[in-house]
């Protein structure tokens, strides 16, 4: 019974407050509504639009891709109303990690940062391939190519050892990171602009060139593969996640970070249907399976000139993904190794930069060494699958602390509860099933491991645990 207790020992509210308003070690409170909205965008439009439209169109949903993209897009939401709530009612850095810790316990809060590590790692790492295949194609245009070994993840039958832009691409971000949270913001800023101009300006010429023929069939694949598509392009949507990862360092987050996190995914679900309709309008699906669909897209129309500021674009947009993404990984390592469940080095904060630069190093080594040798489709596909589990655990924790702990104030509360976690769950939980069975084992696989350096290392060094035998 005792070693029952020790896993499911909660972390009270309260606790998780005062740790940010410890001097020692706390991070800079420097982001505002607007910051975290372009945090959003930033993290949300890129890879999936830019890079994983093309594969999802042609291997799974054709035209049908909008309703992919539909589908998505109502999990998301449903589960970002439920974020939302705890954002605001527990903003402390870790995000669905937190949550399950006041929800659920350490041991189910240790799974949860398990598999966000899967999550904002590996999708930093696919994000870094994607921005490659566009820099590549961007140097190609001006007739600088470079040597096959270094184009690409690891692939003996291709001649390639090592992506060598995701790793350099890596590194720069790892630097910005370096610098601190406002500085990181600032450009995130910039770059989301740039980004949203490329977008509205592929939609403004694309559309021109719509062929509605390239609409039949609609539905090439079935709805088996519109929902295959699905939780393919989930890849898409999983920025909002990470701004709720940035709790710790908003000013007024009880206000700020629902409108950050809602506003941003309805603004991105809008462009990403526009996208997926005049690009599946253009190019007949069955030729979209490339690392460039958008660019590609208007090259096929012989819009040469558009299609290269697309890739430029492109290029910036997918940094700003990769800059919070990694973002979230280093905040959900400071909350755990705050906790206790990971080394120290990991929540060590510069004093002067008040970011933990430590470990914003460590993660642009892992990050860098994963893009560099792992192939994009399968880092993608084990990010899918460990967001939608987090966004189950959420949606569940929203209903548990409803019933458990009713008079906490809540400055957002999700409507038509227990309707909307429930939806999410159901949501969610479909996307999963529709997800290639190597995924899931793969998945599981990762869940055992966690579990087993959680037995050996975390349950011994809990914060949790100290503070109890101390007493």
């Amino acid at each position: 019974m005792d070693i029952l207790r020790q896993f499911f020992r909660k972390k009270s509210i309260s606790q998780m407050l005062e740790q940010t308003e410890s001097k020692h070690g706390s991070l800079r409170k420097a982001l505002g509504a607007f910051d975290l909205t372009m945090l959003g965008i930033g993290a949300i439009i890129g890879t999936g639009v830019f890079v994983l439209t093309g594969v999802a169109a042609a291997k799974y949903a054709g035209p049908a891709l909008v309703l992919s993209f539909v589908l998505a897009g109502l999990a998301c939401v449903f589960a970002a109303l439920c974020y939302a709530e705890f954002a605001s009612t527990v903003p402390v850095s870790g995000s669905a990690y937190t949550y399950s810790y006041a929800a659920f316990g350490e041991l189910v809060a240790w799974i949860l940062g398990w598999d966000l590590i899967l999550e904002y790692g590996v999708a930093s790492a696919a994000v870094a391939s994607g921005w490659s295949g566009y820099a590549q194609g961007l140097l190609a245009g001006f007739g600088i190519h470079l040597p096959t070994a270094l184009t690409s993840a690891y692939d003996p039958a291709k001649g390639t050892i090592i992506d060598l832009p995701a790793v350099l691409i890596t590194a720069v971000i790892t630097a910005l990171l370096m610098m601190g949270t406002r500085e990181s913001a600032k450009f995130n800023n910039v770059m989301v602009f740039i980004k949203v101009v490329v977008i509205l300006l592929f939609l403004a010429v694309g559309i021109g060139y719509v062929k509605p023929d390239n609409w039949t069939p609609f539905m090439p694949y079935g709805f088996a593969g519109v929902a295959t598509g699905a939780a393919t392009v989930f890849f898409a949507f999983i920025g909002f996640d990470a701004v709720s990862t940035a709790a710790e360092e908003v000013r007024n987050p009880q206000r700020n970070m629902p409108i950050g996190i809602i506003t941003s995914l309805l603004i991105c679900t809008v462009l990403y249907i526009a996208v997926s309709l005049v690009l599946t309008g253009i190019v007949p699906f069955e030729l979209l399976n490339v690392k460039n669909p958008v660019s590609f897209a208007l090259e096929f129309v012989h819009q040469d000139w558009v299609a290269g500021f697309i890739s430029l674009g492109a290029i910036t947009g997918i940094t700003t993904v990769l800059l919070v993404m990694m973002y979230g990984q280093t905040r959900l390592f400071f909350a755990m190794s705050r906790d206790g469940l990971l080394p120290a080095i990991f929540s060590r904060v510069n004093e002067k930069r008040q970011v933990p630069r430590q470990s914003t190093l460590i993660v642009g080594g892992l990050v860098a060494l994963f893009s560099g040798l792992l192939p994009l489709h399968k880092l993608a596909e084990l990010t899918n699958i460990g967001t939608l589990f987090a966004f189950i655990v959420v949606s569940a924790g929203v209903l548990v602390l409803r019933r458990t702990n009713p008079g906490l104030r809540r400055a957002f509360r999700v409507p038509l509860v227990p309707l909307v976690p429930i939806l999410a769950i159901l949501f969610c939980g479909y996307l999963i099933y529709s997800l290639p069975g190597g995924t899931k084992i793969g998945f599981l696989i990762w869940l055992v491991v966690g579990t087993v350096v959680y037995l050996a290392y975390g349950r011994r060094h809990s914060k949790l645990a100290r503070d109890a035998s101390e007493c």
